[in-house]
Formats: structure tokens, C-alpha cells, sequence
């Protein structure tokens, strides 16, 4: 997602990678790839317009410190290329922000309506924000207030199964505002202390669809009125939403399919156009995949910086903080097994797709496209064909060994060598993890300096890949050189501006 824009931010970076002061010559041609970008990922063209002028202020009209101390006492040089780049994110996070995602309460019940076009995915965002108030300890109702779509009320009903989670459906001959009216009953006669509506839409706004949704709203009475748009409407759906907000009050925004669209000029605009935030974005079919939105983490994932604070909250999700830990100690001691990789690869798919998460990886952002889904599965067919032994001590498997693995696999004896080596890099990935805002993932930060030479490695993202992204691997490994090679440097120009004081 979001190549569109970050390739223009990239561009404009590189323009400004060795300029020693921001003029209005160097930063017209930043700002113009940048403005690029944002036009071709269907920004409004106001919206860019305020955007630039505000980047354009900002970076000119402050002196730029080239020298800066951390909180640990540290002295950082700081090139004007990294100020524009400070002064987009601070922007982009403005633009797009600030964002309560909390939802509020009538009644000491959450009640939540959703309205939305017709094809958007209110139904499936109806059961994840339902399965998410579960989450919460909160005992929630869906409605299935959508008597327009054919099916609508058994999708619903067929998700709320999966997630155990009671629909309450219409009357023979009931209309939707009837239903609405009688769910609230529902919720306070059977003590339920959430309420998820799930609404008709149509192909496009019209007038009967607006006092179907303005009847519905005065039966429910909901606390919180959220609008979900398809975010790969681009334009279209800044559009809808503004059209919404003009004839319904609105609370927040839900943005579907986020992670299926590579320009996001959806994201970028909607707040600024319709004065609505977005409190949530959809990104993927599963009823986990519901993300609280954080203007912060998208600006720096459009400027390529990745979202490790989103990670970290995906990791939180997902992993288990007593196994981690126990995981962790056993690294240590150096009994981590093929065993204990299985469980870390079925941790990251319950994280989601692959390259979302790869996509918040500071530096791996943009070639996350190229990930191959299906080599963690093939990955994990070769961790299962192993004995007990070689998964506890992979220095075991010699050729014969790797040969029957593989054709137990259905793979070549070659991956099953490249699985051994990459789940060395991985060990030391670990280890290197403990530092940062990683550390916060449970288990991960007792692993702090755990890497070669006590440390750490720097982070290797290819150790997670298989075979069938050699070529990605290749990259990586390749930029990994590149950053090695330019920290020896810094580190002997340290060491000479050491000895000179």
C-alpha cells in the first residue's frame, strides 16, 4: 500500500540528500515531487495546495539546528534534508489528525451505527468492531438493520457466529427503523452493554436513502454515528463522505481496504475536506483485521520510515508475554529451537499478511510488494517434516538428513539448507530486537545486546523470507552491507573528531 506517495516523499529526499541549507531553488524540486505523489494518489487538490504551502513555511522559516542532543545526553548532526523530512511528518500527522479512537457511551452502553455506500464492507467492519467491544469485556449486540441487500442478514448472522456474538434480525414485514427501535429494547432487557447497527446502503447517495438513515439514527439513537468509505474509491471517496456529513451528523470515519490501495490519497484528504477523523481502518478480510487509526504511523510509513510502535501494538495482539518470556530465556541459554521459530512464524501470520507487516519495518516499507505470501507456509511444511531432534538442534541436519526432509516437504534439499541458515540470521534478529521501541514486545527486550559480539545484529528482515524471495532477500541484504559499511564510517569520523579534542 501507499507506493504512490511514498515514492514522491522518497524522491524528494534524495533530491535533498546532500544539500547543506534548504533554499527556495532546492526546495521547489522537492516540493514538486511531492506534489506529484499527492496528485497522482487522488488528493484533493486544495488539500495539496494548503499541504505544500505549510511544508514550504516551515522549512524556511526556522533555522535548522545541526546539532542536537538526545534525552541520553548524545550529540546528533541534523542535515536540512532531515528537517524537510521532520517538518512533512509533523504535517502529514496534522493533516490527518488528532484522532480519539474511543468510543463513547449512552447509557453506560457503546452503541454505534454505521452508514456507508453500498459494496464497502459495513457488514464485515460491523462484526469486527463487535468481536473488538468483546475484546474489551463488553457483552455486544450486531443489528441487522440491512434489509436492502440480498444476503445481508446472513452474512451477518454467519460472522457473528464465528464470532459469538447474538444478531438480532427483523420481523416478517418490519422496516429498518421498527428493527432499530426494537434492538434497543433488546439491549436493555437482556443486559447487552454494546450495540453494533449494521445499515442498507445503495450504489450512490440518494434522497431515499437518506431518510431510511435518518430514521434509522432516530430509532437508535446511537452514541457514536460512524461512516465507513472504501479507501480504494480514492477521490470518490472523499466525495461520498463529504456527502454524508452534509446531511448526517457525523462522529468518525471508518476507512476499509486500506492495505489493498497503493496511492491512499483517501487517507491523506478525508479529514481535511469533510472535518470528520478517521477512527478506524480496515486492513484485511479476517475479523481481527480492525486497526485503531494513527496518523502518526501512516505519516511515517508514507515517508518510508516505517511504523514500529504499530508493530509492537500488532505484537502485543498476537503473542502470548509469559511464553515470550520463556522463549527469550531459553535463547539465551541457547536452546532455541526450530520448534520455537514455528511458533514466532504462526505468531507473524496471525499478525496478518506478510508484507504488512514488513511494511512497518523502518527501511523494508517499499519492497514489501515484492514479499512471496506462501514461503512461510512452505517454511513451516519443513520445520514439520523434521524429528524432534532436528528441530531442537538443527545443527544436526547433514545432506541425508536434509534430503528427507525435503521429501517430506515437497521441497529441494537446498531450501531446507537455506531454512537452516536463515534460522541462524533470525537468532541473531532476535537478539537484536531487545533495543527501541521493539524492546516493548513481550519477551523481545530481555534480548538486548543477545546479537553477535553481545552487540547485537543489526536487524535482518530476510531472515523471515524463504527461498522464492531470493531476489528481495538479495536487496536486503545489500542495503544491510550499505548501512554497516556507512556506521564503520561515522564511527572513524567520531573517533578522529575524538582525538582531535
Amino acid at each position: 500500500m501507499l507506493e504512490t506517495l511514498t515514492a514522491g516523499f522518497k524522491r524528494a529526499r534524495e533530491r535533498l540528500a546532500g544539500v547543506t541549507t534548504l533554499s527556495d531553488a532546492n526546495l521547489d524540486e522537492a516540493l514538486s515531487d511531492v506534489r506529484r505523489s499527492l496528485l497522482e494518489a487522488d488528493v484533493d487538490y486544495g488539500v495539496v495546495k494548503a499541504f505544500l504551502e505549510r511544508v514550504r513555511e516551515k522549512s524556511l522559516g526556522a533555522r535548522v539546528e545541526t546539532r542536537v542532543r538526545d534525552a541520553a545526553g548524545r550529540v546528533h548532526r541534523v542535515t536540512p534534508g532531515q528537517h524537510f523530512v521532520a517538518v512533512c511528518e509533523a504535517e502529514l500527522a496534522a493533516l490527518m489528525g488528532p484522532v480519539d479512537p474511543a468510543l463513547a457511551r449512552r447509557d453506560g452502553v457503546v452503541s454505534v451505527l454505521l452508514l456507508g455506500l453500498q459494496g464497502v464492507g459495513k457488514t464485515s467492519v460491523a462484526a469486527k468492531l463487535a468481536q473488538r467491544l468483546q475484546k474489551q469485556g463488553r457483552r455486544p449486540l450486531l443489528v441487522a438493520a440491512d434489509l436492502q441487500r440480498p444476503a445481508a442478514v446472513e452474512q451477518l448472522e454467519r460472522l457473528g457466529a464465528s464470532i459469538g456474538v447474538t444478531v438480532h434480525t427483523a420481523a416478517p414485514g418490519e422496516v429498518p427503523a421498527r428493527l432499530c427501535m426494537r434492538a434497543r429494547e433488546r439491549v436493555r432487557s437482556e443486559g447487552y452493554d454494546a450495540v453494533v447497527y449494521d445499515t442498507a446502503g445503495r450504489l450512490a447517495i440518494d434522497a431515499a436513502l437518506m431518510a431510511e438513515l435518518r430514521d434509522v439514527a432516530a430509532a437508535s439513537e446511537p452514541a457514536n454515528t460512524l461512516l465507513v468509505c472504501d479507501a480504494l474509491m480514492g477521490r470518490d471517496a472523499v466525495n461520498v463522505a463529504r456527502g454524508f456529513a452534509e446531511q448526517l451528523p457525523l462522529d468518525g470515519l471508518i476507512l476499509t481496504k486500506l492495505d489493498g490501495d497503493a496511492r491512499g490519497g483517501a487517507a491523506l484528504a478525508v479529514k481535511a475536506v469533510t472535518g470528520v477523523p478517521i477512527k478506524f481502518v480496515g486492513t484485511g478480510e479476517s475479523v481481527e483485521r480492525l486497526e485503531e487509526f494513527r496518523p502518526e504511523g501512516l505519516a511515517t510509513r508514507i515517508l518510508g520510515m516505517g511504523d514500529v510502535v504499530g508493530l509492537v501494538h500488532d505484537f502485543e495482539e498476537v503473542v502470548d508475554a509469559r511464553q515470550a518470556e520463556a522463549d527469550a530465556e531459553r535463547m539465551l541459554r541457547g536452546r532455541f529451537g526450530m520448534d520455537d521459530l514455528l511458533t514466532q512464524l504462526r505468531a507473524i501470520q496471525r499478525m496478518g499478511p506478510l508484507r504488512d507487516v514488513l511494511a512497518k519495518l523502518p527501511g523494508v516499507g517499499e519492497l514489501a510488494g515484492q514479499v512471496d505470501e506462501r514461503e512461510l507456509v512452505k517454511t513451516q511444511a519443513m520445520i514439520q517434516s523434521m524429528t524432534p531432534a532436528e528441530r531442537a538442534r538443527p545443527e544436526l541436519i547433514d545432506k541425508s538428513r536434509a534430503a528427507r526432509i525435503a521429501g517430506g516437504s515437497g521441497r529441494a534439499p537446498r531450501e531446507v539448507h537455506e531454512l537452516v541458515g536463515r534460522f541462524r540470521q533470525m537468532r541473531d534478529m532476535m537478539g537484536a530486537l531487545g533495543g527501541g521501541l521493539l524492546g516493548k514486545i513481550p519477551g523481545l527486550g530481555r534480548l538486548a545486546g543477545a546479537g553477535a559480539g553481545g552487540g547485537g545484529a543489526a536487524f535482518d528482515p530476510a531472515a523471515l523470507l524463504g527461498g522464492g524471495n531470493r531476489q528481495l532477500r538479495r536487496q536486503l541484504e545489500a542495503r544491510s552491507k550499505s548501512d554497516a559499511k556507512k556506521k564503520r564510517k561515522q564511527a572513524k569520523a567520531a573517533r578522529r573528531r575524538s582525538r582531535r579534542r
